[in-house]
């Protein structure tokens, strides 16, 4: 009839069960599919579009969070640890969440705001957390700060994205796609040396010669594809001269690390965590509580060195001497949560 919208049917896929990320919809919409969602995760699985927070009691037992006080979560992402976080306030006090990805950081707000945390306890800003001095100067000093440094699964698991070599999708990686140069342009301007320095240096890469040889031979003959499985082929290619028992693995940790390692590159990961350890302390109220969760070791090493030089300065009165990791069960049920590695300070008082 006349003014009545048409039923859409849904995207028809090959097989018993979806394998494309848009195909996914109803792991898309968990809030109409909740059993289907909660069957994924019963597999060890992170639904499509979702995100499983790591670490979440053994971060909530070291902040201590009480109602009233003023926190912020410097990496939104899913909002999952922000969530568990406004909890313990009780309805009480606010919390800050920034993210620099315009697209998720809008549907997290949506998502917690429908959950019924509004304005009034948490305000969302699309911000990159190495300006974290300015939000502390507007709404600070905060009696607790976390930062998730891991890339969340619903950028990693959309293919449009670009950060894993398992689906076709543009070779982008960046966190904020209004901004920056995509990983494919890089790879277009970047010489053999500086690309071969870079895969030791962010992912510590075994293969980087050979890579970064393959990559830069590609693009000079023009045969380079500005797509995720386009680095794949050539960094498949690049490992051909291993035994062929060897290739299979080797390859797809290759891809890992590679990926990896343009990620940090194009996002300025590592310059952008230094800036924030640094302005870190002074945003922390007196007694205020820091846990920064990390997924590689060049992380780990920033993380532990910036607490440990702050300590000595006086600026932290204790800081974690052993880095915190997820438990077992944890990781069995999130695959993800094996790489984390969870440290805290706690600002002099």
């Amino acid at each position: 009839m006349e003014g009545q919208s048409q039923h859409k049917r849904r995207v028809r896929y090959r097989g018993t069960h979806p394998r494309k990320y848009s195909e996914k919809y109803k792991e898309l919409q968990p809030e109409k599919y909740k059993d289907t969602v909660e069957h994924v995760m019963k597999k060890g699985g992170t639904p499509a579009g979702m995100h499983i927070s790591i670490c979440v009691k053994e971060i909530l037992d070291f902040l201590q969070i009480q109602p009233g006080q003023k926190g912020l979560d410097a990496t939104l992402g899913y909002g999952g640890h922000t969530q568990a976080m406004l909890n313990c306030l009780e309805g009480k006090g606010h919390i800050w969440g920034l993210d620099v990805d315009p697209v998720e950081s809008e549907k997290t707000r949506i998502r917690l705001e429908n959950l019924g945390y509004g304005p009034d306890i948490l305000t969302v800003r699309q911000m990159n957390f190495a300006g974290i001095d300015h939000i502390a100067k507007e709404a600070g000093p905060f009696d607790f700060i976390l930062a998730d440094l891991g890339v969340s699964s619903m950028q990693i698991d959309n293919p449009e994205r670009g950060f894993s070599y398992k689906y076709e999708g543009p070779l982008d990686l960046r966190l904020n796609q209004e901004k920056g140069i995509t990983a494919a342009q890089r790879l277009r301007e970047i010489s053999r040396q500086e690309l071969e320095g870079m895969l030791r240096e962010n992912a510590d890469e075994p293969y980087a010669e050979e890579i970064a040889g393959a990559i830069v031979r590609a693009v000079k003959k023009g045969e380079f594809e500005d797509t995720t499985t386009g680095l794949r082929q050539v960094i498949q290619e690049s490992l051909a001269f291993l035994p062929e028992d060897q290739q299979r693995e080797a390859v797809k940790k290759s891809c890992a690390r590679t990926f990896q390692a343009l990620r940090i590159d194009v996002n300025r990961e590592f310059e952008v965590l230094y800036e924030f350890l640094e302005k870190l302390p002074a945003a922390l109220a007196p007694g205020g509580r820091a846990a920064i969760l990390t997924f590689h070791s060049g992380e780990d090493r920033l993380v532990k060195q910036s607490f440990k030089e702050f300590k000595k300065a006086g600026l932290y009165c204790d800081v974690a001497k052993e880095v915190i990791r997820p438990r077992a069960k944890e990781c069995a049920c999130n695959s993800r949560a094996r790489s984390a590695k969870l440290r805290w300070a706690v600002r002099e008082g």
